[in-house]
């Protein structure tokens, strides 16, 4: 048996996990999601484009980090204007600026995107870098929702 196995097989509801190693499987997980996600993009639209599977590896890797960082501003924002002012008004505002940093950011990863890889990278127009940053967000909630289903919970429902 592989010396993987072996691991998983010392395995059990004892074994405790650090944050380090559950940072480093959300990580992983992200990024191999997202790489499949992408590629599925380049085979299915051909408005999106990739030269080879190794710059597919790194544009996942900077989406990855790209969408971190978007979704850290929007909630950044989302606490300013809906968890510290209760006025009608900053809800209004707050609506106004999270879409813009929602719609905005898409120009943003197009822009990265083609400053980091150039010709090697083409995301298509708006639509296929909505569609696409949609479909990794979907997609890496489910992995996330799977991972969550497996823990401690269901364990002690058993």
């Amino acid at each position: 048996m592989s010396a993987t196995f072996d691991t998983l097989d010392s395995v059990d509801d004892t074994t405790e996990i650090s944050g380090g190693q559950l940072l480093f499987v959300g990580v992983t997980t992200n990024v191999l999601v997202n790489v499949i996600v992408l590629n599925l993009f380049v085979e299915y639209f051909d408005k999106v484009v990739i030269d080879r599977f190794t710059i597919s590896l790194f544009t996942a890797v900077l989406l990855s980090a790209l969408v971190w960082l978007i979704t850290k501003i929007e909630e950044r924002v989302h606490h300013f204007f809906f968890d510290e002012h209760d006025s009608t008004g900053s809800r209004v505002l707050g609506v106004i600026a999270i879409w813009g940093i929602l719609f905005g950011s898409k120009f943003a990863i197009l822009e990265v995107v083609d400053w980091v890889f150039g010709d090697h990278v083409e995301l298509g127009k708006l639509v296929e870098v909505i569609l696409l940053v949609v479909a990794m967000l979907v997609t890496n909630g489910v992995m996330q929702g799977i991972f969550r289903r497996l823990g401690p919970a269901r364990l002690e429902a058993e």
